[in-house]
């Protein structure tokens, strides 16, 4: 069996180059090795310690612009609790990525799965870290489904591509902020990424990790996806939950059943044959921070990390349903950006 898997993995690697080198069974991977312009690949890291008092967003990334003058590799820091978001940028050359494993350096901080290390200093602003991540798990990649986009992942020229490295794992290290150090060991951390040429014009993204229990965590998104000159409305929602992680996607055929966004709250009912999520998410004041736009960091999204978010999981049991998990989620991550009227006129399609 094992044997005939590579058969047909070697099989649809070959029918699919070129665009198949970028190997997208590897999402953790730098994608722009080949974009001169009009891409962008960030990778995200959310950290918060075990008193929960502090939180993080890192993100290292590329913008890759029509004009060259504008390209470079960055990183942002994001403290939520401060609300405070500075942008390191750096040369295109000081960026240094394998298209082998999930290895990233840019000036003299590195990234990988297992950690990252922090040497920001530019204006002024001094950052360090050391920090090791311990028990990641990273959303499933299978031969025909290559992590959490799916068969969808196969599909070039896409706007967008999405990758979640780690729904919950564990920290150990510190960060050191204009000599202010914070010790996140026994914290927890997420990990994802996009990569493509921008962002979506209208999308939710919500995540968090901090339950009643340790090994619960909620991340999902809904969003525009242009497609041959229309669009449809894409949703990829995972529950881990004792080990088993519970997905609701547009390509698995579940179904958004519910949706109310206001302000402040969204509300959000999932169904497939076996189970449905429910899902209350309450909306904090966030940080502004840059997004790509063809390419370039040109566009603006506002990111809490201190909102909550209340989860039911149920099976469905005959004309009824059976409680799995019901619990509120803190120091939640919460987008919401265009409008969400066009998202709702999406699922229609």
């Amino acid at each position: 069996m094992r044997e005939k898997a590579g058969i047909i993995h070697k099989i649809l690697k070959t029918a699919l180059l070129p665009y198949m080198m970028l190997d997208i069974w590897n999402p953790g991977i730098f994608h722009g090795r080949k974009k001169k312009k009009n891409f962008f690949e960030g990778w995200y890291f959310k950290m918060v310690d075990r008193s929960e008092k502090h939180a993080y967003a890192i993100i290292p990334g590329v913008s890759t612009a029509r004009d060259t003058l504008k390209s470079h590799a960055f990183v942002m820091f994001m403290d939520a609790r401060a609300r405070i978001m500075r942008y390191f940028r750096y040369p295109l050359d000081e960026l240094k990525a394998s298209d082998k494993k999930f290895e990233l350096t840019i000036g003299e901080s590195s990234f990988s799965i297992g950690g990252m290390s922090l040497n920001l200093e530019q204006g002024g602003d001094l950052i360090t870290a050391r920090i090791s991540f311990k028990d990641t798990y990273p959303w499933p990649v299978k031969l025909l489904s290559p992590g959490v986009m799916g068969w969808y992942a196969f599909v070039p020229g896409m706007e967008c591509y999405h990758g979640i490295l780690s729904m919950d794992h564990a920290l150990e290290g510190f960060i050191e902020a204009d000599g202010t150090r914070t010790d996140i060991t026994g914290g927890r951390g997420y990990i994802e990424k996009d990569w493509g040429v921008s962002m979506p014009s209208s999308w939710i993204w919500m995540q968090t990790n901090h339950f009643d229990r340790e090994g619960v965590s909620l991340s999902g998104s809904i969003a525009k996806i242009p497609w041959f000159g229309s669009y449809f409305t894409g949703y990829i929602f995972g529950f881990l939950y004792d080990k088993k992680l519970y997905k609701f996607t547009t390509y698995s055929g579940a179904k958004i059943t519910g949706l109310d966004v206001t302000d402040d709250n969204i509300q959000i009912r999932l169904e497939n044959k076996a189970y449905r999520l429910d899902i209350d998410a309450d909306r904090s004041e966030g940080v502004e921070l840059p997004a790509p736009k063809l390419g370039e960091m040109t566009a603006k999204v506002n990111e809490s990390l201190s909102s909550s978010i209340n989860v039911v999981l149920l099976k469905k049991s005959g004309s009824g349903t059976e409680l799995i998990y019901s619990g509120m989620g803190r120091n939640a991550g919460l987008e919401f950006v265009g409008d969400v009227e066009e998202l709702i006129e999406g699922l229609k399609k």
